[in-house]
């Protein structure tokens, strides 16, 4: 692991990765697309692990997407790991729920990446561009689509084909992201976010977690046999039994996550 990308659990159940190359304003190199990689994996695999933050380094960027020097040095595809896009995050298959915590802009990739976590927490001074018409591409990286599905599709439409950017008052106001407030606050608001969710039961949070995410692509009859499946699957938990005796006995639940 370089330290192009930094990696904490400064609570249980809770890790924290940070794009750490402020010089480059968080940009992608190909260090840093596998060593954020590397962590998608680690922290599927990762029992303990219930919620995971992405976060930049520095109140400049979040992250400028892709690093444009190694793209003109020929390592374009080189970013793009495990077959799931930049970092191996955009198109991850990922069982846990991720926070982004931006602060200072999120520009062309690096909106992308926020937009492939579940949740975004933003300060006041974040602003997020998919700037990729501008330079004659589009915002190949999961950006079209997921814009799409996150707020109003006319407001979508209109910032995917101007590349205008938004603030985070406008953001907010949209329903982009989950909670703005001040700078300096975004990671411990990032942090008290993932702690509430690592407060309940690992394996209902990542059956809600499936559905959900498929809750726009798919059509009532196959959303309601997702349902009915991970219902079943619940059913047998060992973590089922531990909060109904918990709920009973008026204590916190101390999940086992099988």
């Amino acid at each position: 692991m370089t330290e192009d990308v930094l990696y904490q659990e400064p609570e249980p159940g809770i890790a924290v990765i940070t794009l750490n190359r402020p010089d480059k304003r968080n940009a992608i190199n190909v260090s840093a697309s596998r060593t954020l990689a590397m962590l998608v994996e680690r922290t599927e695999a990762t029992r303990d692990i219930r919620v995971v933050i992405l976060t930049g380094e520095g109140p400049v960027a979040f992250c400028a997407g892709a690093d444009l020097d190694d793209i003109a040095a020929g390592a374009g595809e080189q970013l793009m790991v495990n077959g799931a896009g930049m970092g191996g995050l955009i198109h991850a298959r990922r069982r846990k729920p991720w926070i982004a915590a931006v602060r200072g802009a999120a520009h062309g990739g690096g909106t992308e990446l926020a937009l492939a976590c579940d949740m975004i927490i933003a300060g006041k001074n974040a602003r997020f561009t998919l700037p990729e018409v501008k330079r004659g591409l589009i915002a190949g990286a999961g950006g079209v689509y997921r814009l799409m599905r996150r707020i109003s599709p006319a407001l979508a439409m209109e910032l995917l084909l101007t590349g205008n950017g938004l603030d985070a008052e406008r953001a907010a106001a949209l329903g982009l992201i989950n909670r703005q407030v001040e700078d300096d606050e975004v990671l411990a608001s990032a942090l008290q976010l993932a702690r509430q969710i690592a407060a309940n039961a690992p394996l209902a949070v990542q059956e809600t977690l499936l559905i959900a995410r498929q809750a726009l692509a798919l059509g009532e009859d196959d959303l309601r046999m997702a349902t009915d499946v991970a219902c079943q699957r619940l059913a047998t938990s060992e973590d089922i039994i531990i909060g109904l005796r918990a709920f009973q006995e008026k204590r916190t639940p101390e999940w086992k996550g099988r």
